[in-house]
């Protein structure tokens, strides 16, 4: 196979994936909290043989993460919470603390705070939320501190804080799913973060954009499948003129 056929076969996986990682912006355009995602592609030297030099191709070299701030929905759910800031609410997932901007939380039945995938949501010392049983109004301020109510006339208890941690690098993100990301080099406590409760943070993704971009992806896919096929041609023709040669 030559050299040609293998660069373009390069640059045509390549845009697969890329197709891959908008049309899942896409399909998470409506997400809580989700942030829109683009490939990264890296240069890499490939062997041809010990009598010629090496081909340079490109790949998938990683992912990069837009971090920007969410539109903000008031819901005005008592469960429901965001965060203004860069900051992630932590939670402790089966596979250990992870960090997510999805803030629709629930209680489970042993009244602990948890999210939408069963994980406890942590607090600023790593330790479950638990909420009492006879609570009838639960308020979180915006430093995430969460106290409630029984109704029994008795002053307003505290429970605990929900914890707000960011990262040094965002670069350091790996996203586990489409509403978690693992920090490997650690986290830190947040600092001008405000807890928004009754709303939710929308996925940062433009549809338009996202819809401009696979349009583009698309065209460039099919350029490169033409010039694949033309520079098949030109081989096979090559090789009938030296058979009929």
């Amino acid at each position: 196979m030559s050299n040609a056929i293998y660069a373009m076969l390069g640059r045509q996986q390549g845009l697969m994936q890329e197709m891959q990682v908008v049309a899942n912006n896409l399909a998470n355009s409506s997400t809580t909290g989700y942030k829109s995602d683009r490939a990264l592609f890296g240069e890499f030297l490939v062997a041809t043989g010990s009598q010629s030099s090496s081909l340079s191709m490109g790949g998938l070299a990683g992912h990069s993460f837009a971090m920007s701030q969410g539109a903000l929905k008031i819901t005005g759910g008592e469960m429901d919470f965001a965060i203004q800031g860069d900051g992630f609410f932590l939670v402790n997932s089966e596979q250990g603390q992870r960090l997510t901007r999805a803030g629709h939380f629930q209680l489970s039945t042993d009244g602990q705070l948890v999210d939408m995938n069963g994980s406890a949501v942590l607090s600023a010392a790593g330790a479950p939320i638990s909420i009492p049983q006879n609570a009838s109004e639960i308020r979180v301020a915006a430093d995430g501190t969460v106290t409630v109510s029984s109704g029994d006339g008795l002053p307003p208890q505290e429970v605990g804080q929900i914890g707000v941690v960011t990262v040094d690098e965002e670069a350091t993100l790996v996203r586990d799913s489409n509403s978690y990301f693992s920090a490997p080099d650690g986290h830190r406590p947040a600092e001008n973060n405000e807890v928004v409760q009754g709303a939710l943070e929308q996925s940062n993704v433009s549809p338009v954009l996202e819809v401009a971009r696979m349009i583009e992806v698309q065209r460039a896919y099919e350029a490169g499948q033409a010039l694949f096929e033309r520079e098949d041609q030109r081989v096979s023709q090559i090789i009938s003129a030296i058979r009929n040669g």
